[in-house]
């Protein structure tokens, strides 16, 4: 019988920014509903951290909701977390109350509340949910918002609809075909390829990564954050495709992604736009971090899980650095400098921290992580191991000729202040915490993403050990 937590944590913080959207829906007043949010958006930080510390106490793979109403219901276990996704629970609930705690006043009319909270519910429901077509069904109506809003823009919605459409139809026809009794070790090949071609299409892999950058150039800048740096596609490829592809597959998507990291990485360097930058250093990083989920050795799966943390934490402080900077000067071109140091000492702090956090900076959170994927990297092709450097490397260099650009070479004049309000700071010192903190003192961290990556192994091969 499956272990329960001691309280319906997953369920509650489900329904709170369900609730909490409807709510809104029926508020006119931005700031009223920037409030409402907020709290909803608090209290299922509470309830996401809450399931996590519950679920390290009880010392097992996987568990389930107390007082189970799906699994009353139903007669199956619907929503269910595991070493893998009891961490993403947290980390998405802290993605959506600082995107929201940094949402001026002056971007409020066009920063929806209400399909901000239904997408936080739907999102929860993903990283909770282990059955393939509630994943794909899921995955689906969170591509509902994002085209929504662009049609509320009077954007052109032809590159999204034709992604998501085909992402959405390729896994309902892999599913199909894959059936129930698909395993790595009889793999049905015809549906991995095409869960796999989906997965990839939604992880935004070379060539397939278009919808990506046409998304953050026509949405605003905290909906496309939310929509993209959650990597629901790599949580697909772990849940629809790791559990039935055979190793060659896996490696074959990890030499496709190897490839889409430093490609990304050459194409946020020469970026003259602040989004498109953005969103190849954020291509890049979620690339390495499929690079080490499909390496298959607990090593590399152990770095990809601890850099999926890092990077959820650390783009996400800095995609609201760049958001909070935008709000205030319009959208930023990188050809020419701007000198906004002296009025925002604090975003230029946090741009900076979270860059080099990324990139795997000694000190920070990401540092051990990116060590991991190089050593489990070279395990299977040595020179694989170079172009994660590499990829890195060209990162590292795009960050600090960004924050060049913003920050410094000229003195900026502003008619108005344009410091940096109490939410922004207040999410900046968190920010630093969770970086600093996870890089001083890495070891229970690391230790329960190797631990998460064994357990992850065993049950994909049973009968087998996974090797150290």
């Amino acid at each position: 019988m499956m272990p329960e937590l001691h309280l319906p944590w997953m369920e509650v913080s489900i329904l709170i920014p369900l609730l909490g959207a409807i709510v809104v829906a029926c508020i006119k007043d931005s700031a009223k509903a920037k409030i409402v949010c907020l709290v909803a958006c608090s209290l299922t930080l509470i309830f996401a951290a809450g399931e996590w510390i519950d679920f390290a106490g009880l010392d097992t793979f996987e568990a389930h909701d107390h007082w189970d109403v799906f699994q009353a219901v139903f007669h199956r276990d619907v929503f269910v977390i595991d070493e893998l996704s009891a961490p993403l629970l947290p980390l998405a609930a802290l993605l959506y109350l600082t995107t929201v705690m940094t949402t001026l006043r002056t971007k409020a009319s066009r920063f929806s509340f209400g399909w901000t909270l239904f997408s936080e519910s739907v999102l929860l429901a993903t990283l909770a949910c282990r059955h393939p077509w509630v994943i794909i069904m899921l995955l689906a109506v969170a591509a509902v918002p994002p085209w929504l809003e662009l049609r509320h823009r009077n954007q052109n919605t032809r590159v999204f609809t034709v992604h998501m459409g085909i992402f959405v139809g390729l896994l309902c026809l892999g599913q199909f075909l894959a059936g129930r009794g698909a395993t790595a070790a009889d793999p049905p090949i015809i549906a991995g390829c095409l869960l796999t071609a989906g997965a990839l299409i939604r992880s935004g892999i070379c060539p397939l990564h278009c919808w990506m950058t046409d998304l953050f150039e026509k949405a605003t800048f905290g909906t496309s954050l939310l929509f993209v740096t959650p990597m629901t596609g790599a949580y697909a490829v772990m849940r629809l495709v790791f559990p039935i592809a055979p190793a060659w597959a896996l490696q074959s998507i990890a030499i496709l992604s190897l490839i889409t990291a430093v490609y990304a990485a050459g194409m946020a360097l020469v970026q003259t736009e602040s989004r498109r930058f953005f969103c190849y250093l954020f291509l890049s990083h979620s690339s390495l971090v499929l690079v080490g989920l499909e390496l298959g050795t607990p090593i590399g799966l152990a770095g990809a899980l601890c850099v999926w943390l890092s990077v959820g934490i650390s783009l996400l402080g800095f995609g609201i650095a760049l958001r909070c900077i935008e709000a205030r000067t319009g959208r930023l071109t990188l050809d020419k400098y701007h000198g906004l140091y002296e009025h925002t000492p604090f975003l230029a702090s946090m741009f900076l921290l979270t860059g080099l956090a990324s990139i795997g900076f000694p000190g920070t959170i990401g540092f051990i992580g990116a060590e991991l994927i190089v050593e489990g990297a070279v395990e299977v092709y040595a020179s694989v191991g170079l172009a994660v450097v590499l990829a890195a490397a060209l990162n590292g260099i795009a960050v600090v000729k960004a924050y060049f650009h913003v920050f410094t070479g000229t003195r900026h004049a502003a008619a108005v202040p344009i410091h940096s309000r109490l939410g922004e700071r207040i999410t900046i010192l968190v920010m630093v915490a969770l970086i600093v903190g996870g890089g001083l003192i890495p070891q229970p961290g690391v230790a329960s993403r190797y631990h998460a990556a064994r357990a992850v192994l065993e049950h994909r091969h049973p009968s087998q050990s996974p090797q150290h």
